[in-house]
């Protein structure tokens, strides 16, 4: 197991600043994911840490040695930095047996002839390719094609493993089982491990932590679950979760300090976020339908019922506001009809609606909804 500590990165493309001052501590035996849209400077990430790419500024230490530093004009070539990476492509020898390719790595470690045998024999049972040994890249399915990419990667039992979205060429099923399988050799390894992928249901389900990234910079780290459930600005809240969060735009009413709305929604704050325009954020779970016209909230108009096995996704219309709420497969509701909708008060978050910042309540409670 290693540490990783990134300090100040910062590498360019020409005029494309593709990480912009970057600075992170990965703990020893974690696994922490690197997630965020196309283009967010994950996958440059990555390959700095591997050796693959060389930064502009700043520093990399993996465990006890600095494998980069621009101060000190200090580059470590991939080979010498004592880890191993998974690529999307998987990578494979086509020419070389699933065997051959796995004892790849062996090799170029000179690694003794029975340690390697043996390690070979113990890897390939771990991955259920045993049986397999003497195949080629060509007469394999595509997770077993991953499956001998992860197996070479374990043979050479590196302390940090890196992988570049090693999942995305699979379908979806076999995604799932894979995501079990990784997290798993993971455990049992204790390698210090990094995951490059746009898809969050992976980074919510494999992760210790989670760094979101946009435009070359880190927006937030966290994990899964705070990160769900506090977002630290309306990008993370936005790109996290899926239906997406309720955001929506309110104003100060008359002066007052804890009163917002549009017109169509009013939110009784409890505290002061010390601004006149915020931007409410409300999962759609934590969104409660009633069709009794007595209960607490406000008229709304369904314009859709979306039914998706376990859980059903309603939207619903009141002026020209917008909003997605999650109820349970059982629930009956009808397009057109009108229901009260009200929030969990203890789920609401409130950001700062000109820079985007969640905004916390003096005494660290949480935001009420009226």
């Amino acid at each position: 197991m290693a540490k990783i500590t990134v300090r100040n990165l910062t590498k360019r493309y020409g005029s494309a600043t593709a990480l912009n001052n970057v600075s992170l501590e990965i703990e020893s035996g974690e696994f922490l994911v690197l997630l965020g849209p196309s283009g967010c400077g994950k996958t440059t990430l990555l390959r700095c840490l591997a050796g693959l790419e060389t930064p502009d500024e700043g520093e990399i230490i993996i465990g006890d040695h600095v494998v980069f530093s621009s101060k000190n004009n200090t580059m470590v070539p991939p080979g010498k930095r004592n880890l191993g990476m998974v690529f999307q492509s998987y990578a494979l020898w086509p020419h070389m047996s699933v065997r051959d390719n796995v004892k790849f790595g062996l090799d170029v470690l000179k690694t003794p002839k029975g340690v390697a045998d043996e390690r070979l024999d113990q890897v390939l049972d771990d991955v259920g390719l045993a049986h397999l040994d003497g195949r080629y890249p060509s007469e394999l399915s595509g997770g077993q094609q991953q499956r001998v990419a992860l197996a070479r990667l374990l043979a050479t039992q590196p302390p940090v493993f890196l992988m570049d979205e090693p999942l995305s060429n699979l379908d979806a099923r076999l995604r799932m089982d894979m995501r079990v399988e990784l997290k798993r050799f993971q455990s049992d390894t204790g390698a210090t491990t990094v995951y490059v992928t746009h898809d969050q249901t992976e980074a919510m389900t494999m992760s210790t932590r989670v760094v979101v990234m946009k435009d070359g910079e880190i927006q937030q780290i966290s994990p899964p679950d705070q990160l769900y459930r506090q977002p630290e600005n309306t990008f993370v809240a936005d790109f996290i979760g899926m239906p997406r969060i309720n955001l929506v735009e309110l104003n100060a009413e008359d002066g007052r300090a804890t009163s917002f709305s549009n017109g169509d929604i009013r939110v009784e704050t409890g505290w002061a976020p010390g601004v006149q325009k915020v931007i409410i954020g409300a999962r759609p779970e934590d969104i409660t339908l009633s069709t009794d016209s007595g209960a607490p909230g406000e008229d709304y108009q369904i314009s859709a019922v979306l039914p998706n096995g376990p859980e059903t996704i309603i939207q619903l219309t009141k002026g020209q506001t917008v909003m997605i709420a999650r109820v349970g497969h059982d629930t009956e509701f009808a397009t057109g009809q009108t229901v009260k909708l009200s929030f969990k008060r203890q789920s609401l978050n409130i950001y700062n609606a000109k820079t985007g910042a969640l905004v916390t309540p003096p005494d660290m409670g949480v935001a009420k909804a009226g």
